[in-house]
């Protein structure tokens, strides 16, 4: 069985496109730091990649990012860093660090370092309560969607058509309301079913979603639902240690089966039987306030919305808007569910507008994902635009806000409904003003596209003027002779060409340079190479187009000024201006005292790769004669 450096899992609320973006990130970031790792993922679809005893037992560490339960037991004694998702996405590598210093994790009295863990334990109340939360809402949101939209559907036939005692009534209207309706009835109690089984597991589950069904016929809704699911869990526990002194070797089936779920339904369903007036009251406050907001001040509720559902794409705040629509549209209010779709549609399809707007702004990558997002938008899928959000979250996430508030703006004013609570554009005969809607949503998405356009050109800018003082800035950094023609051959030997070279990640790559170079006489001390190597990586990557990469050290490990080309066996990640994995590696060893002259070859070089025909004879080149009488000719 293979052993993993690290280990992990990740899950989002929906388990759609964080889940998979934060395993992805995580990967590439251990492979980049030069670690080995395993992501189990908690999906839609199920868990992948499930992690065995034993390939956790042989980790080092393990990193959770997370926003719904992924089961923390089975990690005790182990390093563990738990975060939210998003975090997985945004910081990959900050996360990996940290878990192989993180504090040892403790679950009972299993795990070893008490003062570590009970520190770990406080650390991660908050991300506990956060995680349960969207436990509860990943398991809900297939109930309100599978519900609401058969409801929906039964629409087409009348607003009444499920009513027998109307004109419009069909029957198969009415077995779709029946079934859609019943369906969405369930969101409560599954709510408080998966939050209090974040906590307690099994005997959590039955005793929540009791608790969430008495709340539900008492009319306590999300709110109640919430109240029973945290209820639940604290109940639960407290019984848990309560009957901790009777031996599991002779009570534990009693326990499960009998003692748990009956007093916990019994002590958890009785309390919420008491606070479902006063919740109700609270409810019913707040859908009286929502609705008279609706009314008094569209123009704002749109601007809170819009923000609200392009702050995380997906995460928590987008629920908290999404979820409260849901409770409305439940209510029969389908004013508010209108303008929390138009806010989560626009952001992906401006990701499609900003590609098309200013291609040469991003790279082949980008535009594919950016053509790809108008299909995903057109279905009320926002996660698509992460990938854009996170790459300059500052300028980015503030031009999605503009045009995700417009739409969510125009929606209300214009008093657009829509009785479903997903589908994008799918679900569009059964909107009131369908055209008007869907120009409302395009004109939010050009608006941020246009500014998404702006922003991705101002970097670009930014990443060509950094290129090219890699390349041509000696004039400001020393003086060279200008009777020197500074043609790399002058630094190029034959024995410092390598080709085939196997290696499995940039960092691989760069300690096979730092090794080849002390084997070579070109320096004296491989590591201190490899540490100048990385410190260069660290202020910027040296991946260029084409899949090339030119890594420099300056050291005083280094003899003399040398250059080293390397044809690898297999592509590496190396963060390339263009994406694409790196093949050929040339490499530049400056000493520490030197006179400038090696920004000259270097940006000699750099020019020798914007010409394609020499980029493709060092690409079919097959020897290090063939590279050394290229760079010779």
């Amino acid at each position: 069985m293979t052993k993993y450096d690290l280990v992990g899992a990740t899950g989002c609320a929906t388990g759609v496109a964080h889940t998979f973006m934060a395993e992805e990130a995580l990967e590439k970031a251990a492979q980049k730091l030069g670690y080995t790792i395993k992501i189990e993922t908690h999906g839609q679809t199920g868990i992948e990649n499930k992690l065995s005893p034993e390939e956790i037992k042989d980790a080092k560490a393990v990193i959770i990012a997370s926003d719904i339960d992924v089961g923390t037991d089975r990690f005790a004694g182990k390093r563990l860093v738990m975060v939210p998702v998003a975090r997985g996405v945004k910081d990959p590598d900050a996360l990996v660090k940290k878990a192989l210093t993180a504090p040892i994790y403790k679950e009972g009295q299993t795990a070893k370092g008490e003062n570590e863990a009970s520190a770990t334990q406080t650390q991660n109340f908050g991300n506990k309560i956060y995680t349960s939360l969207m436990n509860g809402v990943s398991h809900m949101l297939p109930f309100v969607v599978a519900g609401g939209v058969l409801t929906a559907i039964s629409f087409f036939w009348g607003i009444d058509s499920a009513n027998p005692k109307s004109s419009e009534y069909n029957q198969i209207a009415a077995m779709l309301n029946t079934v859609g309706g019943t369906t969405m009835n369930l969101m409560a109690p599954v709510l408080g079913a998966y939050i209090a089984e974040a906590f307690t597991q099994r005997t959590g589950f039955v005793v929540g979603l009791a608790a969430g069904f008495v709340t539900f016929n008492g009319g306590g809704g999300f709110l109640g639902a919430i109240v029973a699911g945290y209820l639940a869990a604290i109940v639960v526990t407290l019984l848990q240690k309560l009957f901790k002194p009777l031996p599991d070797n002779k009570f534990r089936g009693l326990k499960s089966i009998f003692l748990l779920p009956v007093l916990g339904v019994l002590i958890t369903g009785s309390i919420m039987f008491m606070l479902n007036t006063p919740i109700k009251v609270i409810n019913v406050g707040l859908m009286n306030w929502l609705r008279g907001f609706e009314n008094t001040n569209p123009a704002l509720l749109g601007i809170i919305i819009g923000v609200m559902c392009a702050s995380d794409f997906g995460g928590p705040i987008n629920k908290a808007a999404y979820v409260t629509g849901t409770v409305l549209l439940a209510q029969g209010n389908y004013y508010f569910m209108a303008g929390v779709s138009a806010a989560c549609i626009a952001p992906p399809l401006a990701t499609g507008f900003a590609v098309l707007f200013n291609p040469k702004a991003y790279s082949n990558s980008e535009r594919a994902a950016g053509y790809v997002n108008f299909l995903l938008g057109s279905t009320h899928i926002t996660e698509g635009a992460i990938p854009f959000a996170a790459k300059h979250p500052l300028w980015n996430i503030p031009a999605f806000m503009i045009g995700s508030a417009i739409a969510s703006v125009l929606t209300y004013i214009t008093r657009i409904t829509v009785p479903a609570p997903h589908g994008g554009f799918i679900v569009l005969p059964l909107v009131n003003k369908p055209f008007l809607w869907v120009l409302w949503i395009l004109i939010g998405s050009v608006v941020s596209g246009a500014f998404l356009a702006l922003i991705a050109g101002r970097f670009a800018k930014k990443e060509q003027l950094a290129t090219e003082n890699v390349t041509a800035s000696v004039s400001n950094n020393g003086e060279v002779s200008a009777d020197e023609s500074f043609d790399p051959s002058e630094i190029l030997e034959l024995k410092n060409i390598q080709v085939n070279v196997d290696v499995a990640s940039r960092n691989d790559a760069l300690h096979y340079l730092a090794d080849f170079a002390e084997r070579n006489g070109l320096a004296n001390d491989s590591e201190k190479v490899y540490d100048s190597y990385l410190n260069r990586e660290k202020e910027g990557s040296t991946g260029m187009t084409d899949g090339f990469a030119i890594p420099h050290a300056q050291s005083s490990a280094i003899t003399k000024s040398s250059m080293i080309v390397l044809k690898l066996k297999n592509p590496v990640e190396w963060q390339s201006l263009d994406g694409q994995k790196i093949d050929t590696v040339i490499s530049f060893l400056i000493p520490q005292v030197d006179s400038n002259a090696h920004l000259q070859y270097l940006s000699n070089t750099a020019k020798l790769l914007t010409h394609q025909e020499f980029i493709t004879q060092l690409k079919n080149a097959k020897s290090p004669d063939e590279i050394m009488a290229l760079f010779k000719n």
